[in-house]
């Protein structure tokens, strides 16, 4: 962690809108997120000013109002571009470093990655933050014949060059690692797990949902740890704990299923972040079935609109079902959440409602969980009576779920389970009758 996050360094956010009324909630708690202290607020309602981003007269109110505060931090929930970031500095006080909503995001993935997936991933999202304002720096330079861009410092083709070939580098480096990601989870289906991914908004509650659904230990994405010291994901009041996937065993009534708590979504994320952590997403995208967790104890309107986006997310590359599960009504009347299930109904039909902190109605959406995963296959074997015989039926056990097993001079059970392991029980089986007809 950087020694700025650790001080907590005095910051004022600041919001542009073109029009309405600017929320800055949510950058508060993205800035409280990273570590800084949050000391005073600024918003502004007018079209973007190519210059300056908010008015010229607005970033010298900002400036007295950073100089009152003591403040060293200027937070701007907005997508600034090089010029404007520049601008701004320059009519603040010395030393007042400028971020923008994306770099603060970028600082907070970069202190939660702790797996090498996910710090190559913060480190391409941080290359192709960067690339444009570098394009940006080498332009200016060329034209005027200089090599220092407004004093900032040599940002020439090469600076350009040096970061599309560190992109290429990176994103060779995670398709090695999806392909790695992808033999697994193509092992643990072929072990009979059905993969069910948890999505959502950041502090929705699905990290305390796949504790709730937890019955084992870690099988994590991670191998450089081993998957049974692995930690769960942590369930905090706070945005991003959750950065890699982290996932576990649940028993959900006759299957074995493996859950996974990835990372949440977050509103307005530009199209080049979300694409810089695709492989992560991976999971969600690849997996039997997706549940979609909301705070349904947020207001109606920040509901849908979230939805909007994960749907937008999600049935661009997802196949596998969704289910809405509407989470924390603990922390809602009835009589609410009855209004807000009606109110969503066209993009959230018949949503689960649960509370994770309370364990309710979690047996309901176990119950939804085994309804939407691909159907079980039942199979009847005849095994004959050797001395391996009683380790298949084990195997059998642990593997499927049984509904009779008769012994006699032969072995007959009844099971259902993926089609990945009949397949494997009948070559057992086979094995079984073939080592009984060869001679001793």
């Amino acid at each position: 962690m950087s020694q700025r996050t650790e001080t907590g360094e005095r910051t004022v956010v600041a919001k542009r809108v073109d029009s309405g009324t600017a929320d800055t909630a949510e950058i508060t708690e993205l800035a409280r997120a990273a570590g800084y202290r949050v000391v005073d607020t600024a918003t502004q309602t007018r079209t973007e000013d190519p210059a300056y981003h908010f008015g010229e007269g607005k970033v010298e109110e900002l400036a007295v109002q950073i100089a009152s505060a003591d403040a060293s931090v200027l937070i701007v929930d907005n997508e600034l571009g090089p010029y404007q970031t520049f601008n701004i500095g320059n009519k603040l006080p010395e030393d007042v470093r400028v971020i923008d909503r994306f770099r603060l995001i970028l600082e907070i993935f970069g202190q939660r990655a702790r797996t090498r997936k996910a710090q190559l991933q913060v480190e391409l999202a941080e290359l192709r933050y960067e690339l444009p304002r570098a394009e940006a720096k080498a332009s200016l330079a060329k034209r005027e014949e200089r090599p220092g861009f407004m004093g900032l410092g040599e940002y020439d083709e090469s600076r350009e060059r040096d970061i599309k070939a560190r992109i290429s580098r990176l994103r060779d480096e995670l398709a090695q690692i999806e392909q790695t990601d992808q033999h697994r989870r193509e092992q643990r289906r072929e072990s009979g797990f059905s993969l069910v991914a948890l999505a959502g908004y950041t502090n929705a509650g699905k990290s305390t949902l796949l504790r709730r659904l937890a019955v084992d230990l870690d099988v994590d994405e991670n191998q450089d740890i081993h998957p049974d010291l692995e930690p769960t994901a942590e369930s905090e009041d706070r945005l991003f704990t959750t950065l890699g996937t982290t996932t576990r065993k649940a028993e959900v009534n006759r299957r074995d299923v493996l859950v996974t708590d990835t990372v949440g979504f977050i509103s307005d994320l530009p199209h080049w972040l979300v694409e810089s952590f695709k492989s992560t997403l991976d999971s969600v995208y690849q997996a039997d079935l997706v549940l979609l967790v909301v705070d349904v104890s947020e207001p109606l309107d920040e509901i849908h609109e979230k939805l909007v986006t994960c749907h937008d997310t999600l049935y661009e590359r997802n196949r596998a079902p969704i289910v809405t599960v509407l989470n924390k009504a603990d922390k809602v009347e009835s009589e609410e959440v009855a209004e807000k299930k009606q109110a969503l109904s066209s993009l959230a039909p018949e949503p689960v409602v649960i509370s994770a902190k309370t364990g309710e109605n979690l047996d309901t959406l176990r119950e939804r969980i085994d309804t939407e995963l691909p159907p079980l296959t039942e199979e009847r074997l005849v095994l004959p009576m050797t001395d391996d015989t009683m380790s298949v039926v084990s195997w059998i056990h642990d593997n499927a779920y049984v509904n009779n097993v008769e012994y006699g001079d032969q072995v007959l059970i009844e099971f259902e389970a993926r089609k990945p392991i009949v397949e494997q029980s009948r070559s057992k089986a086979t094995a079984l009758v073939d080592r009984q007809a060869s001679p001793s």
